[in-house]
C-alpha cells in the first residue's frame, strides 16, 4: 500500500526548476531518506506533503487522496513533523508545547497530560522534564521533546526534515538509533531529508537521489553501496566508504 505518491509533481521558485517532474510512490511502514547537494530539490519534495509548498503541476497523495483536496491545517495535524531547530514554544513549558496538537484536536486535559508522560518515556526522558521550559534543554533535550510533540497525535506518516543536523556527533547517532528503532515499534512511515549520506545509509530502507529536481538514484543503501546509479551518485555514496576506510586504517595504526 503506497503511503505517499507523487505524479508529475513540478515546482519552480523564479523561473528556476526545483523539481522537474517526480513520480514517486513510497510504501507505508518504510523509511525512506532524500538526498542530494544543496538546491537539489529534497525539502521542496518534502514540503509538498504537507502543502507547505504548493506544486505548479501534478498531484502529491497521501493513503491516496489528493493532499491539494484537503484541508491544510487539518493535513499538518494528522502529520508528524521534526525539523532541524525544533521550533518549540519558548513561553510554553516541555508538557504543553506536547500537548499543543492533541489539544487542538479537542483530546481531555487528562488524556493529553497521560500522552505526555507516555511520550517522555518512549523518548527516553524523565517525567520531570515536562515542567521545564525549552531553554532549560540541552540541544538533544528539545529534539527528544520535537520528536515527542509530532508523536503526540498518533501520526502513522512523519516528516523529518535534517532532524539531528544541529546536534553534537554523540547525540546524533544516539538519538537517530533511537528514532530508528521507535520507527519500528510504532509502525511509522518515516520520509527524511538529510545532507549526512552516512546517515542515510545506517537509518533508512530505501534512498532516493535528487539533483536538480530530478530523481536519479532511487534503491536501497545494499545497492547503492554496490554501485547502483550513475557517477554522480557513486562519488557521494563512496565518501562515507572512504571515510570509514580512513579510519580503519588509523585503528590499525
Amino acid at each position: 500500500m503506497s503511503a505517499v505518491g507523487f505524479a508529475g509533481v513540478g515546482k519552480a521558485f523564479g523561473g528556476n526548476a526545483a523539481l522537474a517532474g517526480i513520480d514517486l510512490d513510497i510504501a507505508a511502514g518504510s523509511f525512506v531518506a532524500l538526498i542530494g547537494t544543496s538546491g537539489s530539490g529534497k525539502t521542496t519534495l518534502l514540503k509538498t506533503i504537507n502543502r507547505l509548498v504548493v506544486p505548479d503541476s501534478g498531484t502529491v497523495s497521501v493513503d491516496g487522496v489528493d493532499v491539494a483536496s484537503v484541508d491544510a491545517v487539518a493535513l499538518r495535524r494528522g502529520i508528524g513533523t521534526v525539523f532541524q531547530n525544533v521550533g518549540l514554544f519558548p513561553h510554553m513549558d516541555v508538557a504543553a508545547n506536547i500537548a499543543s496538537v492533541p489539544r487542538l484536536l479537542g483530546w481531555s486535559r487528562a488524556k493529553a497530560a497521560a500522552r505526555v508522560i507516555e511520550l517522555l518515556d518512549l523518548v527516553d526522558l524523565p517525567a520531570d522534564v515536562a515542567a521545564r521550559l525549552p531553554a532549560e534543554l540541552s540541544g538533544g533535550q528539545r529534539q527528544r521533546v520535537g520528536v515527542a510533540r509530532a508523536l503526540a497525535a498518533g501520526p502513522r506518516l512523519m516528516l523529518l526534515d535534517e532532524p539531528f543536523g544541529a546536534l553534537d556527533p554523540t547525540t546524533r547517532d544516539a538519538l537517530a538509533t533511537r528514532y530508528r528503532d521507535l520507527h519500528g515499534r510504532l509502525g511509522l512511515t518515516s520520509i527524511m531529508v538529510t545532507h549526512d549520506v552516512q546517515e542515510a545509509l545506517l537509518l533508512a530502507d530505501r534512498i532516493v537521489v535528487l539533483r536538480a529536481g530530478r530523481i536519479v538514484a532511487d534503491a536501497t543503501p545494499a545497492a547503492l553501496m554496490a554501485g547502483a546509479g550513475d557517477a554522480g551518485v557513486a562519488a557521494m555514496i563512496a565518501v562515507p566508504r572512504d571515510q570509514a576506510a580512513r579510519l580503519a586504517e588509523m585503528a590499525r595504526g
